[in-house]
């Protein structure tokens, strides 16, 4: 685990490229880390974190490395990865270096010979960048905090961004990947590298998953070819990664790494579960086969009512803005214990869901590209099976339904394009003052790289829904906890693989993750592989805000100070407050408002923390959110 920083004189005076170290000292998650810094007379560049410094000044060049890279025993025999990544970029230059690398990474490269500042991030985003500038100078981070504490870096927020985290779905909060929460700070986007240069600024995309055609094969092949290629992309993040552990849930992805680790190395690993007081998100029955199977120790970690606004504060603290969901409050708490255990790496699941279509969502996309194909037996075949294997008391699954998610998600007359999901994105637009921010001009980007709409949909939640608020919530949880972090499923090769699978081997008899299941055959337990249901990692912070932390809850939507910002239309929220309590209280099968509550808390209590967080670069500090 690592971060990195840097500074770039951009006129005559030095005082900049004194904050570097104060910038680096707000970056340490843990007192315990070490630091490196490198210069130029006009550049500082600094790293800081466990194991190698990965830092590097080679010639006229600064380089920094936040990651790893999982191939450079094939890239050459450099004794770091910094190392590595110089050299390549010594031979190579920037842009024909980062198609060669597979891995987790944010570098930082300044050419003080063309006065060149690069800055990158790997494909899907694992680790974060961020940067800002000013006539002066120019300065990058990993985290925004230590851009916040840069003379002239106003705290003023991003409207556009707490609009839409205050009303709208928490898929909507990317939707502009090279912004960040704040006004003057910009995000390096996944995939992406920036160039500053001769006063221009310019982003450049190195990857993207092109539309190419299906492979051709047996399925059977198919998942023979994939289960090597997940195998392999579990055996690279092994390799350095210490003592490492597993989350474990109940679904296939999750387990399908742990099943790949232990057979890689011919015994059981170590893993970690959620597990939870209230049943509706609980998994413990179906974890049990893979854990008796596949983990060795194995250890539940039970989460009852937590003191939910305490804990909401502490993650704001580790993360310098709002946390997109609820079931992120529950990884912290896995961390910790990850952590007290003597863990030192955790591997997860992030990405199986969008590779494999597996989440409940797909399935209309599914249908559309059946139907776009003129497959019309086949898909009122899969559209029974559907409503045969998940039909649920709240979310419905019925012929009417089926043809109404087609009819409002898909556009029939353009093959493959999506069409933003309204009616769930502005659920609770409603609640912001208008007065505010405007929404009702904003529509999501969704790319059509693709003529099937499943694939298109999967693209979405890798590059703008899901995936990238995971991603950051991971990183920071874990940083906290100095544990670095492995996401299998989000290797390129697999991702471009999965992208040339039909949707028929994704989706069949109303079944996800189809060719995953057939990959990992001899592998996982027999129950895990063939279990159809799925209850998906969540936390049950609907009983959470009906139970202890309802009153602190009224409190803060009645306190003057919520009500003195002007976001939010006070009195709908009064009524939502309300309403929840009631649905709750009553058992009734009806959807609740646990997810507008988890943004509305994160949201104040973020923005109470921005007035008060002690950090800048003038003079003695102590760095917010350290632990030893």
């Amino acid at each position: 685990m690592s971060r990195i920083i840097g500074l770039i004189r951009l006129d005559g005076s030095p005082k900049p490229l004194r904050w570097a170290e104060t910038m680096l000292s707000l970056c340490r998650s843990r007192e315990t880390w070490r630091s490196d810094m490198v210069a130029q007379p006009a550049a500082r560049v600094g790293w800081c974190g466990t194991g190698t410094a990965h830092v590097s000044a080679r010639g006229p060049w600064l380089i920094a490395l936040d990651g790893r890279l999982y191939n450079h025993r094939e890239l050459g025999p450099d004794t770091s990865d910094a190392a590595c990544l110089a050299r390549l970029i010594e031979e190579r230059g920037v842009l024909e270096t980062l198609p060669r690398l597979n891995g987790d990474f944010a570098f930082a490269v300044f050419d003080a010979a063309h006065r060149e500042l690069w800055l990158a991030r790997d494909r899907f985003g694992v680790k974060p960048l961020y940067y800002t500038q000013t006539p002066e100078w120019l300065a990058f981070a990993s985290r925004p905090r230590a851009l916040l504490a840069l003379p002239g870096v106003s705290r003023e927020v991003d409207r556009g961004f707490v609009a839409r985290f205050a009303a709208l779905h928490y898929r909507a909060i990317d939707a502009e990947p090279q912004r960040s929460p704040y006004a003057a700070i910009r995000q390096v986007p996944a995939a992406h590298v920036v160039r500053f240069a001769q006063g221009m600024q310019t982003a450049q995309r190195y990857w993207t998953l092109m539309t190419e055609p299906d492979l051709e094969g047996s399925p059977a092949q198919l998942a023979e070819r994939y289960r090597a290629l997940l195998l392999d992309a579990v055996s690279i993040r092994l390799d350095g990664a210490g003592r490492c552990g597993f989350t474990l849930s109940g679904g296939m992805d999750s387990s399908s790494v742990l099943a790949c680790a232990a057979h890689l190395r011919g015994a059981p690993q170590p893993a970690l579960s959620i597990v939870y007081d209230d049943a509706t998100y609980d998994e413990s029955e179906e974890i049990g086969a893979s854990a008796r199977a596949l983990a060795s120790p194995w250890q539940a970690v039970r989460v009852g009512n937590p003191p939910l606004l305490e804990l909401i504060s502490e993650l704001i603290e580790a993360h310098d803005e709002p946390v997109a969901t609820a079931t992120w409050l529950s990884h912290a708490l896995l961390c910790r214990e990850a952590q007290r255990s003597g863990i030192e790496t955790l591997f997860g699941g992030l990405g199986g869901d969008e590779l494999n279509a597996g989440e409940y969502e797909y399935f209309p996309y599914f249908f559309a590209d059946l139907r776009a194909a003129g497959q019309e037996t086949v898909l009122q075949h899969e559209i029974a099976q559907w409503i045969h294997h998940h039909d649920h008391p709240v979310f419905r699954k019925t012929p009417e339904a089926a043809e109404a998610a087609l009819q409002r998600l898909v556009d029939a007359r353009h093959l493959g394009r999506c069409v933003a999901d309204h009616e769930r994105l502005t659920r609770y637009a409603g609640a912001l003052n208008p007065d505010y921010h405007d929404l009702r001009t904003f529509e999501p980007v969704l790319e059509t790289i693709s003529r099937s709409y499943l694939k298109n949909r999967a693209y979405h939640d890798l590059t703008r829904e899901t995936i990238p608020c995971c991603l950051r919530a991971e990183d920071r949880q874990a940083a906290v906890y100095g544990l670095g972090t492995r996401q299998p499923f989000l290797d390129h090769r697999l991702a471009e693989f999965m992208f040339r699978i039909p949707g028929g081997l994704k989706i069949r008899e109303g079944v996800t993750k189809q060719l995953l299941r057939e990959a990992m055959r001899g592998l996982l337990p027999e129950a895990t592989r063939t279990r159809v249901a799925k209850t998906g990692w969540n936390a049950p912070a609907h009983v959470w805000f009906s139970g202890p932390a309802r009153e602190p809850l009224g409190d803060l939507i009645r306190s003057s100070a919520f009500r003195r910002r002007g976001i939010y239309n006070t009195g709908m929220v009064e009524r939502l407050f309300d309403e929840h309590e009631a649905i709750v209280r009553s058992g009734r099968p009806q959807a609740h408002h646990m997810m507008f509550f988890w943004q509305l808390v994160n949201l104040e209590l973020w923005l109470q923390w921005l007035e008060h967080a002690p950090f800048n670069v003038e003079g003695a500090l102590q760095p917010a959110g350290t632990s030893s």
